[in-house]
């Protein structure tokens, strides 16, 4: 038999429509019985039909810049695992981390710059 499950995702909105909170949860989740908070979230569908990727992506105004980097670097290279189980081209998987690794060292070079 087959097994649903649903993942709730919940945004407060200032008055300019500007993400305050974020909060999630999963039936499947070890916490299922209470919503998480997230500062940020992106969430892609691919539309085999129309052969598009939608997506949500937001943001708390409590996010700081150097999270984005890190949840940027940190996605990044969750996709190239993804990439790779899902397909047989390690190289191309692989090309992905070693991007995601110097997009981070950028990163932190504009910081110490910055400072």
């Amino acid at each position: 038999m087959a097994k649903t499950s649903t993942i709730q995702i919940q945004v407060e909105l200032d008055n300019d429509r500007i993400p305050e909170k974020i909060e999630w949860r999963a039936t499947d989740s070890t916490q299922a019985d209470r919503f998480q908070q997230a500062k940020a979230m992106m969430v892609a569908f691919w539309d085999g039909a129309e052969k598009t990727a939608l997506r949500i992506d937001l943001w708390t105004k409590q996010m700081m810049v150097d999270e984005m980097a890190d949840f940027f670097f940190q996605t990044m290279m969750t996709m190239a695992d993804t990439y790779q189980r899902a397909t047989p081209y390690k190289d191309q998987a692989d090309e992905l981390r070693t991007f995601a690794r110097d997009f981070y060292k950028k990163f932190e070079e504009k910081q110490k710059a910055e400072q």
